[in-house]
């Protein structure tokens, strides 16, 4: 089992940023990968940014250039830099821990982005 606890997460204004950070624990895979997903209010939970063991990124499209992910093999920790935030990146974020063919959740952080 893997336990993952999201922190960071609050108010910013637009423009602002933010870093969010997610701590894993647990039995874990020397190869894994872990990575940040995203649901607004009513909408699907979609694809943020993902960071292999290896340090292989992969993001959204639409978000490429203004949010950066990092991890830190280590300390088992992944971090989302969060830039230039606008009010439609409003949503829960919620880390995201893959292995042997099994994914693990947090329970998400909010990021409200308003004025």
């Amino acid at each position: 089992q893997v336990q993952l606890v999201e922190s960071g997460g609050g108010l910013v204004q637009p423009g602002g940023s933010l870093r969010l950070s997610c701590a894993a624990s647990g039995s874990m895979f020397t190869i894994n990968a872990m990575g940040w997903h995203r649901q607004a209010p009513g909408k699907q939970r979609e694809l943020v940014a993902t960071i292999t063991s290896g340090q292989i990124t992969n993001y959204a499209n639409s978000l490429k250039g203004r949010f950066t992910i990092s991890r830190d093999n280590a300390k088992n920790m992944v971090y989302l830099q969060m830039n230039s935030l606008e009010p439609e990146d409003t949503a829960v974020y919620y880390c995201l821990y893959t292995a042997a063919g099994i994914n693990y959740w947090g329970k998400g952080t909010l990021v409200t982005v308003s004025s």
